[in-house]
Formats: C-alpha cells, structure tokens, sequence
C-alpha cells in the first residue's frame, strides 16, 4: 500500500502571454483606446500600451482585480471596475499612474460602461435598486456625488450618444458567453433609447446576439454573431442599416473598444486596431514585462490536482495527469516520472498500453490535438498520430492487443485508429451531449476486435451499441425501452456486461431536465453467444466418480512453460441477443460505472448522495459469477479502478492515492 502525495517542480515560467520568447503576449482582455494609448487587463492589473504596440506598462498591482477599463473621452483618466476590498466598485486611475480613486460605496456590485461626452460622469450599472436582481443604470459625477439613475427600467450595457442625448444600451445580461449559436429567448438586443422620454429604436435584428455598443458619429458599432462567428457590425442612425465591418471567419471577437478614429478589438486573447476611415484591422503586438509570480518556475504540491488516473498493467505504478503534464509514481520504491516535462504544452489523458510498454496521452503541442505515444520509460522518441480535424479529443482506450486506441471528441464522435496504419477510423457518434459526463466513450472486447458503447436513441434513452472492426458495422444490442449505459466486457468475452434504468426519463438541458436527479440503475448482462449457458441455471450438487491417478510421465523431462496464448476471439450472435439478457443479483442502486477483473468477476460502482459542500464517495460491489456472491470491495472512496490482473485496486481518499490489495472474496 502506498500513499501518493506528490511535489515536483513545473517549468511553466515560459507559458502563454509572457514574453520569456519574442513572441506576442496573449490573454489581453477588455482593450480601450486613446488618442495614444491602449489600456487593457492582463492578469487582473490594468496595462498599458503605446497604440502601435510594444512594451506594456502595469497601471495597477493591487491584491484586488480590475476589469472594465475605458479612458475619459480627453484620454488623461481611465474608468475601471475594482474588486478591493470584497466589493466590486467604480474607480478611477490617472491614465499616466497614481493611486485609485473609489467613487461608489454601495454593497451591491458597480461595474463601469462609459463616460460622458463631456467627460464629467461615469455611467456603470448596478442592481442596488432592483428587486429582482437585474441590473440597471446610472451615473455619477466623475469627482465623486450620489449616483443617479437613468430612466430605463434595465440596463446591463450602454454608450452615450456624441451628444450625450441619447443611449445605446443592451437592456438583460447575456445568457450565456462561451456557447455559441444560442437562439433562445435571452438573446440580447441593442436599443436606442433618449434620455429625455425613455422613447426606444431597436437595432434590426433576427434574434441574434448584440452586444458591446459603441456611438461613434452617426452609428453604433457593436459585436454580433448574425453571420456567424462573432465580429464587428454598425448600425447607421440615419438609413437605418446594418453593415458588417469585418468579415470573420476564425474566433469570436470578444470585446470592443472606441477611441479616436479607430475600435480596438479583443480576438484570442490578442489586440487589433480597426481603422474608421480605411475600414482595416491591423494587430497589436503587445509586449508583457513583469515580475508575474504565477508563471515562474517554482515547486507546486499537485496532490489536489491529479486527474486521469490510472493503473499500470502490473499495478507496479499508477498513472496521472497533473498540470498539464503526464506523470507516473511507484507503488513502493522508486521516484516519480514526469514523463512529458513540456511547460509550454498541454498533455491529457494518459493511458497505459496493456504490454506495459507505451502511455498514450493527447497533446497540443503542434497547436491542435494530437494523439501522442511515449515510452513509459519517459526516455525514448515519442509517435504522434494527427487527428483527422482540429478540436478537442480525449479519453484514449488501449485494445487488449496493444495495437489500437479508440477516443472520442468534443463533437462526441467515436474514434479508433491502428497504430500500424495511423489513419483515426470514425466509429459512431452520440446524438445528444451531456454536460454531466462522457457515457459514450467505449470499452474493448478481450480479443480486440470489437467496440461496446452506449448513444442515446432519438427517445433520449440510452442504448448499447456494439462495433465490429472486421465489418465496420454497428448493432444495437438492447431495445431502447431503459435507458442503457456503462458497458463492459467480461475478461474471458463471454458476456457483456451494462446498466439499465427503466427511472430515467428525457434529459434535455441542465436547468430543466433529469441529469441531476439520482436515478436507481440495474446491473445486467448479455450472453453473447447463443451456445454459451446462462451463468444463473440453476445448480446442483453432483456425486463425481473417483479418477485413478496416472502416474507422472513427464518427471525429469520438464519442459519451459508455453507462451501466454492470445485471447480467444468473441463470438457474438445478434439474432435474439435481446432474449438472452439477464438480470445480475444485485440491488438497484445510483451506480456510475462497471469494471471487471478476473473471469466472470464484475465491479459495480455506486455512488453515495453526498452532503452540502463534500464531494459524492463511491461504494464498489463485487459479484463473482462463479461463487454467485456479492460483498463489498471498496467504500468511502473518490476513485475506483482494478488492475488487470483483478487482484489489486487503485482508490483516492480525499487527496490521498492508494495502490492496494483487493480485499478476499466471501468464501464459498
């Protein structure tokens, strides 16, 4: 038994956005402009910048964080939104540095939108008066007065007119800011509305997503995803028309900035400079110089952040993904092994091949995903395998045979690709995401040669689907009528094993559907061929005839053991498989997973409800088919996975990682 409490030291003092390198800082958010300068927020500090680039210089470097820039209209005093203090307020900093100045006292949370033409108020927006949360708008004299607010009933983004008459406001916060796409009814419009009699225009618009007014001269400059991805739209005041600015076919613009003749725009994480006149975008290198404490190099105790665990084949060390680097720690003797020790890259879920020989992880290092194969020694030329597209990919599965990976990716497409040939095989695809877990990643047959899984049918119920690689064909194997997951192979493949709920109705969305309900699960299995007997037929105790010892011929005339004999290939048979499933003797209950160790040995994996504010712990069943019994291999535990061989377990206990015995089973 071995405790894991892991420190080792992360070269990560050249990550993204620091200038170790000549290359462009990045993770630049919320840009403002002037007649000279950009200010933006990197690292929660304000910065600026000269327009045409080069070395930043911090404006600020309190403990609290700031947000929310936007220099006053003569670009001598900039706005910002500062979290000090546990409250977030609006303040104000001389554009050439000095101390803050805190404008608004109130508990409720102040963030900054603009300034006057004239530039004698701040305009931020607040919930201080609403009885319902939402936010609304206000104004306050730049040297300090009683916030008053404007006469509109919500407020959540605004920008005066040049003649500060009228506003351009986005009137309810937007539902969401990462999913792209949506079209539901908080789609956020962009209004026109005068100060004088609250009277509205609205932008035209077809539900998309509108936000981040700018009023510059006769229109109003905002960011729209109408066309796609998000980019730069302006509305002209007087025809009355929507024209796109600029023509986006990468990543969403985030965030937008008006300064003197020019817009400065927000695209991952770097700065480009909109010209007015000519109508072209230019980037902004940006240069970062600080002491930034997080990105130097130091020891980082990374027990609390291990994810991705696994055991080696022997269960001699265990797996771990841990900052973005691949490790593996001995069960008793030895030091860990970073296997990867590549700070500027991101590694994920490893996986260790059968043989022992390989770890499989995915990396970014070519700047997509690529599927990665590293001597498990950590010394050794690395194999990558190209993806068929850029996105995201994860959960690599060994084939028992060591030569084939199935995955899935962020489209939730399965996957499965030869390593002799390199070239990824798509194998099905899951109809309908779920935001709780990965139910359709898919686990081997013993002999390699077929894939079980579960998708859900166009009911929302899962099914079990099962995939030959000889035909390329799919065949579902139960009837869609209970909602169906967690498949596994038994280690000799004469069943497979799955869950099945017949208490789990449609899950649609998080916020109103089923996923967080606890639904009571039924362990059964499938015979899979037609010839095998059920392992429930009744028993019966038999007298057997006594055998006369031969005598040993083979005495003095040994001979080496024969080699370890391939897995037999699994049979299955289709016809009437649904008449050969059969209900395993254990309880219904919240289960979560199933593994198997030795033949005819299945692991059932419940998880408990947890208590307020304490992560769920599992209780691990063990049923031998042999032995027909049922006890209890683990409890209170996090994380559960058996080795290979079935005699050993690798648990988590709070942060704590153990290599352990698998415990007896009951005796006979």
């Amino acid at each position: 038994m071995r405790n894991f409490i892991l420190l080792f030291t992360l070269a990560i003092g050249c990550s993204a956005g620091v200038s170790a390198d000549s290359s462009p800082a990045l993770l630049l958010q919320k840009p403002t402009l002037s007649k000279t300068h950009i200010a933006f927020v990197y690292a929660g500090d304000l910065w600026t910048v000269p327009r045409d680039g080069g070395a930043a210089q911090r404006l600020t470097s309190g403990a609290g964080v700031e947000t929310n820039p936007l220099f006053s209209p003569d670009g001598s005093t900039i706005a910002f939104t500062g979290e000090y203090d546990g409250n977030t307020d609006v303040y104000t900093v001389p554009a050439a540095g000095g101390v803050p100045k805190r404008l608004t006292w109130h508990p409720a949370p102040d963030n900054v939108l603009g300034w006057s033409p004239d530039g004698k108020k701040i305009l931020f927006s607040s919930n201080r008066d609403s009885y319902a949360s939402v936010t609304q708008l206000f104004t306050m004299d730049v040297n300090g007065s009683f916030p008053e607010k404007m006469p509109l009933p919500w407020g959540w983004e605004a920008a005066y007119s040049p003649d500060g008459a009228r506003l351009a406001y986005v009137p309810m916060r937007r539902a969401f800011t990462f999913w792209k796409r949506y079209r539901g009814g908080d789609t956020t419009p962009i209004w026109l509305a005068s100060i004088a009699d609250s009277k509205v225009e609205k932008v035209p618009r077809e539900n998309s997503n509108d936000y981040n007014p700018l009023w510059i001269g006769d229109k109003i400059y905002f960011l729209s995803d109408r066309s796609g991805p998000v980019t730069l739209f302006s509305y002209d005041t007087h025809s009355r028309q929507v024209k796109e600015e600029v023509k986006n076919a990468g990543l969403d613009f985030k965030s937008i900035g008006a300064g003197p003749d020019a817009i400065v725009i927000e695209q991952f994480g770097g700065l480009e400079l909109f010209d007015l006149k000519t109508g072209t975008v230019k980037p902004v290198a940006v240069r970062i110089a600080g002491d930034l404490p997080e990105v130097r190099a130091r020891m980082v105790n990374v027990s609390s952040r291990l994810t991705s665990a696994h055991l080696s084949p022997n269960a001699t060390r265990a797996l771990f993904e841990a900052r973005g680097e691949i490790v593996t720690v001995p069960a008793e003797k030895g030091d860990a092994r970073i296997i990867t020790n590549t700070p500027k890259v991101m590694e994920r879920s490893p996986s260790w091949s059968p043989d022992g020989k390989t770890i499989a992880y995915f990396s970014d290092e070519a700047g997509e995903y690529s599927l990665h194969l590293a001597p498990q020694t950590g010394i050794g030329d690395v194999v990558k395998i190209r993806m068929p597209e850029p996105g995201f990919y994860r959960s690599p599965q060994w084939s028992p045979d060591s030569k084939k990976i199935a995955f899935v990716d962020a489209r939730m497409r399965i996957w499965y690709v030869d390593l002799d040939t390199a070239k990824p095989v798509r194998v099905d695809k899951e109809r309908y995401w779920n935001p709780f877990g990965d139910d359709w990643v898919p686990v081997w047959s013993p002999d390699s040669k077929w894939l079980a899984y579960s998708t859900r049918l166009s009911n929302y119920l899962g099914a079990i689907h099962v995939y030959s690689l000889a035909s390329g064909k799919v065949m579902q194997v139960t009837d869609g009528m209970s909602d169906a997951k967690y498949p596994v192979f038994d280690r000799d493949g004469k069943y497979l094993y799955f869950t099945a709920s017949t208490d789990s109705g449609p899950s649609l969305q998080p916020d109103v559907g089923s996923f967080t309900r606890p639904v009571a699960r039924s362990v059964y299995l499938a015979v899979l061929s037609k010839d095998q007997p059920s392992p429930f037929a009744p028993e019966s105790d038999e007298e057997k005839a006594a055998e006369i010892a031969k005598p040993d011929e083979s005495k003095g005339d040994a001979k080496p053991a024969a080699p370890k004999a391939p897995a037999a290939d699994v049979k299955i048979d289709f016809d009437n498989i649904g008449q050969r499933i059969l209900s395993m003797p254990l309880p219904p209950s919240r289960y979560v997973g199933l593994q198997v160790g030795k033949p005819g040995v299945l692991f059932a994996i419940e998880a408990s409800a947890p208590s307020p504010g304490q992560p769920s712990t599992l209780v691990v069943h063990r049923h031998d088919l042999k032995s027909r019994k049922t006890d209890v291999a683990a409890s209170g535990v996090r994380f559960f996975e058996v080795s290979l061989s079935g005699e050993k377990m690798l648990t988590r206990q709070g942060d704590n990682w153990f290599i352990r015995n698998l415990p007896p089973p009951p005796p006979s």
